[in-house]
């Protein structure tokens, strides 16, 4: 933005012509073959996802002896070590043994 100041202490702002885009053939193509790629790299991660997860649940299942009925999402928090059940709010579990 361009700004002229006028006499008498008024600011008027300067129009320019608006910019022409041209869209070429060129352009079209290109963005329809960066869109495929795109579109098979997304479909190669969910079929990578889809078999990871697959093979991770049969791995599971051979080394325990089956799921024994728990969640994806409980088997998750498991591995890494979450336990989402909020601890009581008691005088010692807020402020541990403290002895005055």
């Amino acid at each position: 933005m361009r700004f002229q100041a006028t006499g008498g202490g008024d600011v008027k702002m300067l129009r320019r012509k608006p910019t022409r885009l041209e869209l070429k053939l060129d352009d079209t193509e290109e963005f329809e073959s960066v869109k495929k790629e795109l579109e098979s790299r997304k479909k190669q991660r969910e079929e990578v996802d889809v078999v990871g997860v697959a093979t991770s649940t049969e791995m599971s299942g051979a080394s325990a002896g089956g799921t024994d009925g728990k969640t994806r999402e409980q088997m998750i928090h498991e591995r890494i070590g979450y336990k989402p059940h909020p601890k009581p709010n008691t005088l010692p579990s807020l402020f541990g043994n403290l002895q005055f």
